[in-house]
């Protein structure tokens, strides 16, 4: 088609590459995906939303500058997003260098990469709300300072610098979208919402049974994926790049997440639920809730779908997958 806009997915095969290529793909984008080696790639995302045939996929290494810039010389994209790099913040603990190289150091090479291109490529970074840490109960906005308690969030902060650094100091057109927690049912099983959700339905279908969790009383604010998403190309439209936090302005202890994920199917959580020291994090943030209102303001995004909203949507999508 002619006139037509390439976006490049960095991690195309995430639960956020996956809703961002179909929304990318419903509004006439030519999409390309990467992932370390395509050829081998699981696409399972893809396939569930039903675009895996109409995506492009391309192997890519974001830590080997090398790799990148072929790549992008090769697609010539107008859009990248960066949504690729290590994505567990427990996992960072114990893979804390190939989190910092995944994250910070493939950012860095994106950038360097469009850079040396010299074509006017839109660049979105994927930030984290972790970065900001431990607020102190109150809401984050774009201009609450990062203290970050992962290695994780060490890595995001070091990307979202060097995002605003290139920004400035040559004039990119990139920006770093802070989003706070979202999920899906494509959330990995490794994720407490998706485990609380599956060990549910599993005590469900069962008849009873035990789902051992860490800190429930941490708060977070949760928002829905597929929404989200919007946010991220809509920031990638805007004349001046700016940096947005996304959330949905109210925060849930994950007690309360469980208790709804258990609701959904007539069960009592206190009755199945029981906490696990093992499972505590070195260190984590008690509290997370954003100040979305600049996003609104600017963007016209607002969230829609609240906590509840998502529980049910994901307990429904668990459920059919066993029906």
């Amino acid at each position: 088609m002619s006139g037509q806009v390439t976006a490049l997915i960095c991690g195309v095969s995430g639960q956020d590459g996956a809703y961002l290529a179909r929304l990318l793909l419903d509004k006439g984008y030519r999409v390309v995906g990467t992932s370390r080696d395509a050829t081998t790639s699981s696409f399972a995302n893809l396939e569930r939303l039903g675009i895996a045939d109409r995506i492009e996929t391309a192997s890519m290494v974001l830590t080997d500058f090398r790799s990148v810039l072929q790549t992008l010389s090769r697609f010539e994209p107008d859009e990248i997003y960066n949504l690729a790099g290590q994505s567990s913040v427990g996992l960072s603990f114990q893979q804390p260098v190939e989190t910092l190289d995944s994250i910070a150091g493939g950012t860095i090479n994106l950038l360097e990469a469009v850079r040396f291109t010299g074509r006017p490529m839109k660049l979105y970074n994927a930030g984290s709300s972790e970065c900001f840490g431990d607020t102190g109960g109150k809401a984050a906005n774009e201009d609450t300072a990062f203290r970050p308690r992962s290695p994780y969030a060490t890595a995001k902060a070091t990307a979202h610098w060097a995002v605003a650094n290139y920004r400035e100091a040559y004039g990119l057109h990139a920006c770093t979208g802070i989003l706070f927690n979202h999920e899906s049912p494509l959330r990995p099983a490794r994720f407490v919402t998706r485990k609380i959700v599956n060990g549910a339905c599993r005590i469900a279908r069962d008849g009873g049974g035990v789902l051992q969790l860490g800190n429930l009383s941490v708060s977070r604010d949760w928002g829905w994926a597929p929404e989200y998403v919007e946010a991220m190309w809509r920031m990638l439209q805007t004349e001046a790049p700016t940096d947005y936090v996304i959330a949905t302005g109210k925060s849930h202890t994950l007690q309360a997440f469980c208790d709804a994920a258990f609701a959904e199917l007539g069960l009592d959580a206190a009755a199945h639920v029981e906490m696990d020291e093992g499972l505590k994090r070195p260190s984590d943030i008690a509290f997370g809730q954003g100040d979305a209102r600049r996003a609104a303001r600017d963007l016209g995004w607002t969230a829609g779908y609240q906590m509840k909203d998502i529980v049910k949507a994901m307990v429904e999508s668990e459920k059919a997958l066993h029906d």
